[in-house]
């Protein structure tokens, strides 16, 4: 891992409007990610966590323009992606690639496994024959785990652990430098869980990639993270290395997660921290702090005032007025 930032995101913000009426007039937004800002460096892993529904996911798409954004900046490499034209978004999607959260829904059934990796090789013209690109694809495949011959089968062959790899194959088919990988192994059983998680870790090693990991299973986010971002409501309540985080977490939001993740210890257990209530809604965001209506330790300030981020040292950054 070097500290040469690949992705730079600025007070990045996505609200989805909400419409009523027969003429559909907005009457409010759905504040999915809410004023965020982080980096990830080359051959990094940053991860986001959090609850369902939190915004990760949508903040994911955000970062490589699957979605328009509302507001603010993101930098790939220096490069405001969202000033570029169409032509020159299009070049860069050759580096920016994503991993979907469920392997059944994201691949088309009618389309043959070679096909479904190798079509981003046609769309961007990347090989010049038929030999050279059943060529790449095969190779890729072989790199994922997968024979060639399963290159004319259809995804409904395949086990969930398979057609996961094909997801990887498909994103690594164009070479890139940057991955979103959006909760690749949720759908997936423990034993195969941890061969896909070594498989993307060993493909960063090799060919220096950086991934932007969005998952709710911090297990897993533990084994293959440098740092962690946790989410809450569209904004970022606390960010730190992974060690950090783990041995440390300071905000109230993030001890409950900590808190939740099984031991492999059968003499140890972790007190587990019970939240009262429910998850505050999107489109009307409590005042102050968003945890304020959950916190444990809630004060008068957190009614009324937003803490910021604040970097407490060695890059442990915390959204709370308790620091």
């Amino acid at each position: 891992m070097s500290n040469d930032k690949i992705i730079e995101v600025i007070n990045l913000k996505k609200y989805f409007p909400i419409k009523n009426g027969v003429l559909q007039r907005v009457v409010g937004n759905v504040k999915a990610v809410d004023d965020v800002s982080f980096t990830i460096n080359k051959g990094e892993t940053y991860s986001l966590v959090g609850e369902s529904g939190c915004g990760k996911s949508t903040l994911g798409r955000t970062v490589i323009k699957l979605l328009d954004k509302t507001d603010g900046t993101v930098l790939f490499k220096g490069i405001d992606i969202y000033s570029l034209s169409k032509k020159e978004m299009r070049e860069l999607r050759l580096k920016m690639q994503i991993i979907f959260q469920d392997p059944f829904s994201s691949l088309n059934p009618r389309k043959s496994v070679g096909d479904l990796i190798g079509e981003a090789l046609i769309a961007h013209k990347v090989v010049n024959s038929k030999k050279e690109y059943y060529n790449k694809v095969g190779e890729v495949m072989e790199i994922c785990g997968l024979a060639k011959y399963h290159m004319k089968r259809y995804p409904h062959e395949f086990s969930g652990g398979q057609r996961q790899r094909i997801c990887i194959a498909r994103g690594l088919i164009l070479n890139p430098e940057f991955i979103v990988a959006d909760e690749p192994v949720s759908a997936l059983d423990v034993s195969i869980q941890s061969q896909i998680i070594n498989l993307l870790q060993q493909f960063q090693e090799e060919y220096k990639l950086s991934y932007l990991f969005i998952s709710h299973d911090l297990s897993v986010v533990r084994h293959i993270s440098h740092r962690v971002g946790v989410l809450y409501l569209g904004s970022l309540v606390e960010e730190a290395k992974k060690d950090d985080l783990y041995s440390k977490p300071l905000h109230p939001y993030t001890q409950v997660l900590i808190s939740c993740v099984p031991l492999p210890d059968p003499d140890r257990k972790n007190e587990r921290i019970v939240l009262k209530g429910d998850i505050p809604s999107a489109s009307n965001p409590p005042y102050g702090c968003k945890f304020h209506t959950r916190c444990l330790h809630v004060k008068e300030i957190c009614r009324h005032d937003t803490p910021i981020l604040k970097d407490l040292g060695n890059g442990h950054k915390v959204a709370c007025h308790l620091y």
